[in-house]
């Protein structure tokens, strides 16, 4: 099969590098520079400088050439760019199915990615691919286990079985809401754990934290409609363990940096990439809030991202909550 990976960010490379050891893949970048410099070097220096491209991976600027040919497309951009590329996809190529990779709630109309698409319109056979997987684990070729949920249950199946190779296992899913609101709110458990963290509070605390956010998470999913059972496996419990304690996290980065005082403006320019915790923690609380759903450690973030209480103070009000029954 040949694959179509739109946007040579660290994830969409990281896909293009494992996908080309069994797929001819095309890696589409806006970037004509970007593109040529990866096309001589034969890796993405700007993202991930130390793996090496597959002879089956090629890059490109052009949009159309990228499709040529293509039976499935991977949208890989930020979660705040998948209107755009949805819209450009279906211009140009109204029949091929696709994923994305995005994770958050859109901000400003609160949809998950899946209503965005929906939204756009087009394809019928979509899904996302989410799941515990660091980008540089992926592209090294470290053993990694992932999600395919798609509302077709024919086209999951078919996908991930056409996706699964080496190193690489992908699981079908038919519960699309449930893959993506946990991918959506683990990002901003992670912040609340980097703050965690950062402010030196324990192992105790973290496991606390950790638990309770997944009762966050499992309360809001199935608000909107998923199944408890999708939070037990890798795109609830697993995405969110690897998000909150792994080095590799962006969004417990920005937890970590908040702990020391640091402004998040100042945050988000050091980190240099993405983290989607932040726009989504606001987006997840204001719809949770419309769905009567409690989320305190969700608000709490927020109301830190926003400058209204201090990492510290935040935690005081987390602890002095009501007892009540688990």
């Amino acid at each position: 099969m040949r694959i179509a990976v739109l946007g040579a960010g660290a994830w969409g490379t990281a896909l293009a590098i494992a996908f080309a050891a069994r797929h001819d893949v095309a890696l589409w970048a806006r970037d004509a520079a970007q593109v040529d410099a990866m096309s001589r070097q034969r890796t993405n220096s700007r993202y991930l400088p130390d793996c090496p491209f597959p002879p089956r991976l090629q890059v490109t600027a052009d949009f159309s050439a990228a499709l040529e040919g293509a039976g499935l497309a991977i949208l890989a951009g930020p979660l705040a760019g998948l209107r755009g590329l949805a819209e450009q996809l279906k211009a140009l190529a109204p029949t091929i199915p696709f994923l994305w990779v995005c994770k958050g709630l859109e901000a400003g109309s609160g949809l998950l990615p899946h209503q965005v698409a929906g939204e756009v319109g087009g394809q019928s056979r979509c899904g996302v691919l989410t799941g515990p997987s660091f980008a540089l684990e992926v592209a090294r070729g470290l053993p990694t286990a992932i999600t395919l949920a798609a509302a077709d249950a024919e086209f999951a199946t078919a996908t991930a079985q056409a996706l699964h190779g080496g190193n690489l296992r992908i699981y079908a899913n038919e519960d699309l809401v449930g893959a993506e609101v946990g991918g959506a709110v683990k990002n901003v458990l992670a912040i609340a754990t980097g703050i965690c963290d950062g402010l030196g509070l324990g192992n105790n605390a973290r496991a606390a934290l950790i638990t309770r956010g997944l009762v966050e998470i499992t309360r809001f999913g199935e608000a909107l409609g998923a199944k408890r059972e999708t939070f037990m496996g890798l795109a609830g419990m697993g995405d969110l363990l690897l998000t909150c304690t792994g080095e590799l996290s962006r969004n417990r980065r920005v937890g970590l940096l908040l702990a020391e005082g640091r402004a998040l403006a100042d945050v988000v320019r050091e980190l240099g990439h993405v983290a989607e915790g932040v726009p989504a923690a606001r987006e997840v609380a204001r719809r949770a809030a419309a769905l009567g759903v409690d989320m305190p450690i969700t608000r709490a973030v927020t109301a830190v991202l926003d400058g209204r209480i201090t990492p510290r103070a935040a935690v005081e009000q987390l602890m002095a909550r009501e007892a009540r029954h688990e």
